[in-house]
């Protein structure tokens, strides 16, 4: 097993990529991860967009092209309803049925849910154009049956819109006959033939016949556009890929319609990680990366529609620019990269045990790219996580299904025939009509998104390619299960540790230190974070075994007891004077404590100075011990110069004697 290598240089490595090689969460980018949560608004708003390309068909172009100008949806909320927030799909929808834009019948939006026993799902549905679905590994029969009740109530919302329409009597533009001289090509159909081809020298094959051609049509036919010139080509180019597979049965790699692409994977790649793995399908290679952090380290991610959250499993998709063999800006987030570790964390957040102890980032790196890359990430974020001990219920895979149909002549809303391919790749899912992505366990479903590019897609075919999902899913399952079968009894030597440390009510302020010092010092000289769990228990969490052994020596010298004093009442030095007391110390090593005006003399004074106390004095005092609540010295001077009984009884009712101020409350601090 290798790593792809690229020809370019890769210059530069962004706060996510840098954290994940040091099995460290990127604190200083955690704002991304609120951008990145499924319930972020931000990505919110761009899920949504995305469901509302594919609906409407623009990010596949299937607009008809006007000589005047292209066309452009803006959505703009002036109502939002929490139970539905994908209404906004049908709406914009609604508003395309009832405009000039020539677009292949209307669509519909329904979000489906289905309760039977623990499994759930949640299933996003628009008729002929899109399913998004999420589901707690549940059994593909309920999937196939919340399938259809959603396609069911969606006919509603479709009728509703076209008497609209009709009612409107809008009149569809025109669009513009596109320019098409070519008729056969023997030079595309040897290069679609040609099986010893890759992704690269296919492109650049196709891409030397296409230069060739343009210079040809420019000499027959000099009044024609480029675009239009270009437009040909493509066109042709994909009525031969495509009747390679609807006539004889052939994909361009050589594969069987249902055939896997050969299949590698590998864990514990790096040691010092906590989980490390490479998954390779093809020409797609995923590099993904498994690391430990305290539970509370990004549980409260605020929802845009149902407040916090919290959340202790994320997963961070990355594609950089030499996954396509191309250069370009490192880092920053896509609407593409964000739907994808969307997908991916869907599919396995299922998995992941909800009283984990810790909180989980998975970060997928795809080093090359030729389809399905966002299944590859679950596929290697579970072998991920497997080598990294997180028990998770079972192994996840995923897999792409394709679809290559003819249209009735007819009617062009219906198919006439058509053939799913299993594992499509690039070029498959750019020249055919549906990308079809299913994640699960060999019991059930966790994941499916479904991007459909033609005017409708029966439900047969539905049914069908989940049947085909499934019986590769289990394949996948199979091959990985021979790299690692259940996840690792135990973590590794250099995995995180978690300890709860009991620390006193009387020893909490000199743990805690003035201001919360001795936490930040600690924090900051061993790398641990503290979290208080309850009124004496403080959980402590170290990245490694030697980190909490720091920890540990650090907290015992904090809160190591008192030198004993040997007589009930001392001698102390006086060091500075305040002006609700003074500062003195009992021994050399000890912190200063604060000494009340109303604990110096019976009478009342407004500052030590009053009784000729001096800086460096050695005064007598009774240490009547720490106060039970707040661990604070309780010390008296007044008491040797009264009657012991009456200030031992006030002292008692009082419980401390810096009770009696709030400004000493927060003056006095002994740590």
């Amino acid at each position: 097993m290798c790593f792809s290598v690229c020809a370019r240089v890769k210059s530069c490595c962004s706060a996510l990529q840098l954290a994940a090689v040091c099995a460290r969460f990127p604190f200083s980018s955690m704002n991304c991860e609120i951008k990145r949560t499924v319930q972020g608004h931000w990505q919110f708003h761009v899920l949504c967009s995305c469901c509302f390309c594919r609906k409407l068909e623009i990010s596949s172009g299937r607009f008809a092209r006007f000589a005047d100008g292209a066309a452009v949806v803006q959505v703009q909320k002036v109502f939002f309803d929490l139970s539905s927030p994908f209404l906004f799909a049908s709406l914009c929808i609604v508003s395309i049925s009832d405009s000039r834009i020539v677009k292949h019948g209307p669509s519909a939006c329904r979000e489906s849910s289905l309760m039977h026993r623990n499994p759930t799902k949640k299933i996003i549905l628009s008729t002929g154009m899109m399913i998004e679905a999420s589901a707690e590994n549940v059994l593909q029969q309920d999937f196939c049956h919340a399938v259809k009740v959603g396609v069911k109530h969606t006919q509603q919302i479709i009728h509703a819109i076209q008497q609209l329409a009709r009612e409107q009597k809008v009149t569809k533009r025109t669009p513009v006959k596109m320019f098409s001289p070519l008729r056969k090509m023997k030079r595309i159909y040897a290069v679609f033939t040609d099986y010893t081809h890759d992704k690269i020298s296919r492109d650049e094959a196709i891409n030397k016949v296409r230069l060739e051609t343009e210079e040809e049509l420019k000499e027959k036919f000099p009044q024609a556009e480029p675009f239009e010139v270009i437009e040909s080509f493509n066109t042709l180019s994909k009525e031969i890929f495509r009747n390679l597979v609807l006539n004889e049965y052939r994909r361009c790699d050589g594969r069987e319609l249902t055939g896997l692409r050969n299949i590698s994977c590998d864990v514990d790649l790096f040691k010092p990680l906590h989980g490390s793995a490479l998954f390779q399908r093809g020409q797609t290679q995923v590099y993904t990366t498994s690391v430990y952090q305290h539970l509370h380290s990004c549980d409260a991610c605020i929802s845009f529609c149902s407040g916090i959250k919290d959340k202790n499993f994320m997963l961070h998709y990355e594609f950089p620019p030499y996954a396509t063999n191309e250069t370009g800006k490192m880092g920053g987030l896509n609407r593409r990269e964000l739907g994808h570790g969307a997908l991916a964390e869907k599919a396995l957040r299922p998995v992941i045990p909800k009283d984990f102890p810790f909180t989980i980032r998975v970060t997928a790196e795809v080093l090359e790219s030729n389809g399905s890359s966002s299944m590859a990430s679950a596929c290697g974020g579970s072998l991920a996580l497997m080598d990294a001990g997180v028990p998770i219920s079972s192994a996840v895979a995923g897999v792409a299904i394709g679809l290559i149909s003819k249209a009735n002549p007819e009617k062009p809303a219906e198919i006439e025939d058509y053939r799913l391919l299993t594992d499509i790749l690039g070029i498959e899912d750019y020249l055919g009509d549906m990308d079809f992505k299913l994640a699960g366990t060999n019991k059930g479903i966790t994941a499916l998104q479904a991007d459909v590019k033609i005017p409708g897609l029966p439900l047969k075919v539905v049914m069908e390619a989940i049947q085909q999902a499934t019986v590769a899913k289990r394949e996948i399952l199979g091959i990985m299960n021979k790299c690692i079968a259940k996840p690792r009894e135990s973590r590794k030597e250099n995995g995180p540790v978690v300890e709860n440390v009991r620390v006193p009510v009387s020893r909490r302020a000199r743990f805690v230190g003035p201001g919360g010092y001795n936490l930040r010092r600690l924090q900051a000289q061993t790398g641990v974070t503290i979290s208080q769990v309850d009124e004496e228990t403080f959980s402590v969490f170290a990245p490694t075994p030697g980190a909490m052994n720091e920890a540990q020596h650090f907290i015992s010298e904090i809160c190591k007891d008192d030198v004993s004093l040997p007589h009930f009442s001392s001698v102390l030095l006086l060091l500075c004077f305040r002006d609700i007391g003074v500062m003195v110390k009992l021994y050399p090593n000890m912190t200063p404590v604060l000494l009340h005006n109303s604990q110096l003399d019976h009478k009342r004074i407004k500052h030590p100075s009053a009784l000729g106390l001096e800086v460096g004095q050695e005064i007598q005092v009774k240490y009547f011990g720490r106060d039970p609540t707040d661990g604070r010295m309780r010390l008296s001077r007044k008491v040797l110069q009264s009657t012991a009984a009456s200030v031992v009884k006030r002292l008692n009712d009082k419980q401390s004697i810096s009770m009696g101020s709030s400004d000493m409350q927060t003056t006095s601090t002994d740590s």
